[in-house]
């Protein structure tokens, strides 16, 4: 006898007789309960009896049982009872299913988590060093806020190691340490392109100023850093050929504030501006946390003054000059801080930084400082101001000192005779003004722990609403010459 060959959908099929392989084969064999045929298979039928054959796809057939007899053969169909568990659907073929995909899925979240956190201990790292952060592999880490730290958040661009094509334009500042070029990045330049600055600002610093670049440039890396009220930064270069090293950034036309106010007479309008732009950059700076809640390094700018902050376009500043700045790290040691020394520009040093009291054990110590310097910045801002009736030339904070007071000088007037700028009674005539001069008295006192924290300082501007309609003189009246006025009255 030959093998028996045919199939059926999980239905166990009994034969019974013999018949021959030829007879079988020319006669078509119809079952029209069997559900499906699966694949055909060999059987272990001898002809002889009865036997069974099972397939191994499972399938429903459409009744329970079947019985047809057809010549010398009976077939007798047993099929699945729907409302029972399918022969062969067991546990351990459930397990050894799901167990692989499972295994795959942990074995994907686990290295996806392992490259986040290497990406971000390699950023940490490097911006411990001052290295640009690399963007190169196209990727982009998402911070808590869901924003794309690439185009968000980082204040460099890594444009490889190449020198981007750069042509000095003119001189626009110079200070203790570096010389600020205008200068026009040349057609082709991946910052041009990339991020659409075609005129930049350079500060280039001679060999012999290393490390102040050093630490403007690990300040500037610092993807955190970016605000609105702070200066964009492009990237940093080190020249060894020209034996300089370059801070590219932004290019602000208008120029540092000193200078604009030196220029220009403000409006209530325009010194509120500048007031509330000032304190929110500083309070960035000073603030441990993001927008989102998530953790920032405070920094300490220690160089407040007028010459380091720039005018933008729409009368809003920014702050610049991060050559001394400081990150208040909270793993600094005492002895660390300690080795920062003395800085500042002395005419806006506040009385602590000028004796060399400042309290180390407490990182506050450096924000109170910078407040103290902000205060004179918006006192110079107010003696420009429109709205204060007479408004005399530009002078400096203790304007009747020299130019460039040395220490000993301002510890004269700041520490033995307590004097601070003075504010006449005229100021205070506009409710605006008034609230300010509050503010600023407030923020130089004396004593640290009293002075105001630069948010609150942003938060009262924020409170203000413009008060041209209560201002006894219209910040749209221009100023008449004292001479006419006495010619007038007569």
């Amino acid at each position: 006898m030959e093998l028996l060959r045919f199939s059926a959908f999980w239905c166990g099929a009994i034969l019974f007789g013999s018949f021959q392989l030829e007879e079988a084969e020319a006669y078509t064999i119809k079952l029209p309960r069997l559900c499906k045929f699966c694949d055909v298979q060999p059987t272990a039928c001898m002809g002889k009896g009865s036997c069974k054959v099972e397939c191994e796809i499972t399938a429903i057939c459409p009744s329970n049982e079947d019985e047809e007899e057809r010549d010398n053969l009976t077939f007798d169909t047993v099929c699945h009872n729907r409302y029972q568990k399918l022969d062969g659907l067991v546990v351990a073929v459930i397990l050894v299913s799901l167990v692989p995909l499972l295994v795959m899925a942990v074995l994907v979240i686990t290295s996806f988590y392992c490259y986040r956190v290497y990406r971000q201990r390699q950023a940490s790292s490097r911006r411990k060093k001052g290295l640009p952060m690399d963007f190169s592999d196209g990727r982009a880490i998402m911070d808590d806020e869901g924003s794309d730290s690439s185009s968000t958040h980082a204040n460099n661009l890594n444009h490889n190691t190449e020198l981007l094509p750069i042509e000095l334009d003119v001189q626009v500042g110079k200070g203790r340490f570096a010389e600020v070029y205008k200068a026009k990045l040349k057609q082709g330049s991946s910052v041009s392109e990339e991020q659409g600055f075609e005129t930049v600002a350079i500060k280039i610093f001679q060999y012999e100023e290393y490390a102040s670049w050093k630490n403007e440039k690990e300040i500037f890396s610092d993807a955190d850093l970016r605000h609105e009220n702070v200066l964009h930064f492009l990237t940093a270069e080190d020249r060894k050929a020209q034996r300089q090293c370059w801070l590219i950034t932004a290019y602000h036309p208008r120029g540092n504030l000193q200078e604009f106010l030196i220029h220009h007479i403000v409006s209530w309008q325009d010194l509120w501006t500048l007031g509330f732009s000032l304190a929110e950059g500083v309070a960035h700076l000073h603030s441990d946390h993001l927008p989102g809640g998530r953790y920032k390094v405070p920094i300490a700018h220690r160089d407040i003054k007028s010459s380091n902050i720039l005018v933008k376009d729409d009368l809003t500043c920014c702050l610049c000059d991060f050559g001394l700045a400081l990150r208040l790290d909270n793993a600094l040691s005492v002895d660390e801080l300690a080795n920062s020394g003395q800085v500042g520009t002395a005419r806006y040093m506040a009385p602590e930084v000028l004796e060399s009291r400042i309290n180390l054990e407490n990182i506050e110590s450096f924000k109170q400082a910078d407040v103290y310097s902000m205060a004179l910045v918006l006192w110079e801002i107010i003696s420009r101001c429109s709205a204060i009736g007479e408004v005399k030339e530009y002078e400096p904070p203790f304007g009747n000192l020299r130019e460039h007071p040395c220490v000993e000088s301002m510890k004269d007037s700041v520490l033995r005779d307590r004097g601070r700028p003075e504010v006449p009674d005229s100021w205070i005539s506009h409710p605006g003004i008034q609230m300010v001069c509050a503010s600023i008295d407030e923020c130089w006192d004396h004593d640290p722990e009293a002075r105001l924290t630069a948010q609150c300082v942003a938060e009262r501007f924020d409170e203000m609403e413009y008060l041209d309609k209560l201002s006894v003189r219209s910040d749209s009246e221009e100023k008449i010459p004292e001479e006419i006025l006495m010619v007038d009255e007569k």
